[in-house]
């Protein structure tokens, strides 16, 4: 679901069109739908509201200041992992009882600066790191609240690069080390170790690895009140999945019903960490066709949009539907065509065999792309950074300036 659609024959976000937004802001640029956003949070907060969870937006999958207004003013707390998020949260005066700390290799600044905050917890990934955030504790001599984080070892079914609850990963803990961690808890005065957290990749499209994943959790949390281990937490994570293409996720009723049943009888306040199921869909890359090349073997569609501005195809080889915002009229082409951009690189592209009626100077809009878009956008080939606009409220705001070429160089030192 989401609010980017053909009226009569050209691409709308909300009421407004895409067109008139690329004449006013330029090209490459992101487009996001501020009512998709708040729709699928809602549709989350709605579908667990028997257990009044507290739902912490996933930062990392787009950490504009705009967006983590419009979802922390409408209740979301932030899931962060790094200080670079945190300073973020700190710009909005974000409650940080409504932060939650990821990362396997948060810094001793990192952990300071989160302690110093108030933040609700840590999401311990290490038992180095665990003796790293208690002995800060100790010299601040403040007691922290801390969420042990369990790698159930479950196959996912997402891609490898995403997939973070399987026991080869860098990600969390397993069921042993965790446990054990609990029954010692109290040689750590400084810490409150009092949560179990989980998060089993990205890009899920099915219920069953959730299940199997909250079903080892119960195990332990069970075995551990056996032993009078008494938890207070469980945050289940994120990665939910998105329609890219041809995908048929659960929705978030689905995955609620399928799961609140593992969920209820525990008595714990539960936490999730969604972002790409708040953001995926409520924003596009669009970008202008700079050339059409035919070569014997193949078309290409050249556009000023590249792998620096949306990394995804090019890192995960990922699908994103690829569009004219203006439809044609008349006979449609048969050639497939590369939309690819201007990069020195042959793993720059947008898309790949793609059927499109466009000419130069007309705009394309790369769907899907509203999480880890412009949150993974560099300056390669030294390439300034696109802008960003929010349409709400029937209104578009500018939320990023495009860069220029000075931005490019402005922390540089010539010697």
């Amino acid at each position: 679901m989401h609010y980017f659609s053909f009226k009569k024959n050209n691409l709308y976000c909300e009421n407004l069109k895409i067109k008139d937004l690329l004449d006013k802001f330029g090209t490459p640029l992101y487009v996001y739908s501020g009512r998709t956003i708040l729709e699928h949070f809602f549709k989350l907060r709605d579908a667990f509201a028997k257990l009044e969870p507290l739902i912490c937006y996933s930062v990392k999958a787009n950490s504009n200041l705009s967006i983590l207004k419009l979802l922390t003013s409408s209740g979301a707390g932030l899931d962060i992992v790094s200080g670079g998020e945190l300073y973020r949260a700190k710009k909005l005066k974000c409650s940080p009882k409504k932060i939650v700390y990821a990362s396997v290799g948060k810094t001793d600044k990192e952990i300071k600066d989160a302690i110093n905050y108030g933040i609700l917890m840590f999401n311990v990934e290490s038992i180095p790191e665990l003796g790293r955030i208690a002995k800060i504790a100790r010299k601040l001599k403040k007691r922290v609240s801390v969420a042990l984080r369990l790698n159930p070892d479950v196959e996912s079914g997402t891609h490898a690069y995403i997939t973070t609850g399987k026991g080869e990963t860098k990600f969390g803990m397993d069921t042993k080390t965790v446990k054990g961690i609990f029954l010692r808890r109290a040689s750590l005065p400084y810490l409150k170790i009092e949560g179990l957290h989980m998060h089993i990749g990205s890009q899920i499209t099915k219920l069953d690895p959730f299940k199997k994943a909250l079903k080892k959790a119960k195990k332990l949390i069970s075995e551990l009140k056996s032993k009078g281990v008494k938890l207070k937490y469980l945050n289940i994570g994120g990665g939910l999945g998105i329609i890219y293409e041809k995908e048929k996720p659960q929705t978030a009723k689905e995955f609620a019903s399928g799961i609140l049943p593992l969920l209820c009888d525990l008595g714990l306040k539960i936490i999730l960490e969604p972002g790409r199921f708040i953001v995926g869909n409520a924003g596009i890359l669009a970008a202008k066709v700079i050339y059409i090349k035919e070569t014997p073997k193949k078309k290409f569609v050249i556009v000023d949009a590249a792998m620096n501005d949306l990394a995804r195809p090019s890192l995960y080889e990922a699908y994103h539907k690829i569009v004219s915002i203006e439809k044609p009229r008349g006979k449609k082409s048969k050639k497939l065509a590369d939309v690819v951009g201007p990069i020195c690189e042959s793993g720059d592209f947008l898309g790949k065999e793609r059927r499109l009626d466009i000419k130069e100077g007309q705009a394309i809009a790369v769907l899907g792309a509203g999480a880890y878009g412009f949150s993974m956008s560099s300056n390669y080939n030294s390439r300034p950074r696109v802008a960003e606009v929010l349409v709400k409220n029937n209104k578009a705001y500018l939320i990023r300036k495009r860069e220029d070429y000075n931005d490019l160089i402005k922390k540089e030192i010539i010697i």
